[in-house]
């Protein structure tokens, strides 16, 4: 079988092995197993730090430029793009014996319009962002998703959404992205919340993410009295300017900036840890919480996407407004 992946994921080379984002590589690598020959049609050049991870399984790689849409100059190198990146999308998607569109994302979007022309082969996508219809998005998330669950444009496909919502067409499947073992279930460690309060926060360091968000909660905590410690795992841009606020705060010996690190070092964070913030803007199947939740860590969260019926709303975990003062209220009272 000729499996094709179309993604804005970038693959990368390394050691002459080709890699990615390492999540995606692990879910991918489960995929591969299956198909004889996998071909990935992805951007392959990055310029920020990245937890790379290799292919189990080395693909056939295809690269395409870069799609960006941030300032006049990338729009026009962009669009003069777009024209090479569809003949490519359409050459690779008529050999292919099946479609993988990973959405949403610019080489998604234009994965879910070439695709329409090939309505025989079959296909899957993965949706990993917010599938909640009301929730607000940009318009090219939005176009994308209409598209997925447009059953007369988009057929023989199965679309892995996260959460159960009304309104779906056939095309849609419930779905959520596993990061553990059956195996690796243990009775989780008994925690003591009274000598001290170990808080994680585990996601890229982006605007989405309110990573600062996340350190103004703990030190609230910390000037009302309460021994805390707030660890981050991840990377992204938005570090220079935590660690600027961190040491203009006199933080430093509560808040530590740790980078990207592997999946057992968070793990076993997490089997210790009292409570995971993530304060997000919007998700889709927030990992994190789920592997937090795995590892008995009591995930503090903003209601987005489907983290309310993960927590059950409320029982399973504290779901805060993304205000300070009553958030702060509302885990104190928790304590």
């Amino acid at each position: 079988m000729r499996f094709l992946v179309v993604t804005n994921a970038p693959t990368l080379k390394r050691d002459n092995l080709f890699c990615a984002y390492a999540p995606y590589v692990r879910e991918m690598d489960m995929w591969f197993k299956y198909v004889k020959t996998p071909i990935v049609l992805s951007p392959t050049v990055y310029e920020q730090k990245l937890l790379l991870s290799a292919f189990k399984k080395q693909p056939t790689v295809i690269s395409v430029p870069v799609l960006i849409f941030t300032s006049f100059s990338e729009i026009f190198r962009s669009a003069f793009n777009v024209p090479y990146i569809l003949a490519v999308l359409f050459k690779e998607m008529r050999k292919a014996d099946h479609i993988h569109l990973r959405c949403p994302g610019n080489m998604g979007l234009l994965g879910c319009l070439v695709q329409i022309f090939f309505p025989k082969t079959p296909k899957t996508a993965k949706y990993a962002g917010n599938w909640d219809p009301e929730s607000k998005q940009p318009l090219s998330y939005r176009f994308q998703k209409w598209l997925l669950n447009n059953t007369t444009l988009t057929k023989n496909i199965q679309v892995l959404v996260y959460g159960d919502w009304d309104s779906k067409s056939p095309n849609i499947k419930p779905f959520f992205t596993a990061s553990f073992l059956e195996a690796e279930k243990s009775i989780p460690k008994i925690r003591d919340y009274n000598t001290g309060l170990q808080f994680l926060f585990v996601g890229s360091l982006v605007e989405g993410k309110r990573p600062l968000y996340a350190i103004k909660l703990v030190e609230r905590l910390h000037k009302l009295g309460y021994k805390v410690q707030l660890d981050f795992f991840g990377e992204g841009v938005l570090r220079v300017s935590l660690q600027n606020y961190i040491e203009e705060q006199g933080l430093e010996e509560i808040v530590k900036l740790h980078g990207n690190q592997e999946l057992n070092v968070v793990k076993g964070k997490l089997e210790l840890a009292h409570f995971l913030i993530l304060p997000s803007k919007s998700e889709g199947w927030p990992k994190a919480v789920a592997e937090a939740m795995f590892c008995g860590t009591i995930p503090i969260a903003t209601p987005v996407s489907c983290v309310p019926y993960m927590l059950d709303y409320g029982k399973r975990g504290l779901l805060i407004s993304g205000a300070l003062e009553p958030d702060v209220k509302q885990i104190t009272e928790a304590l």
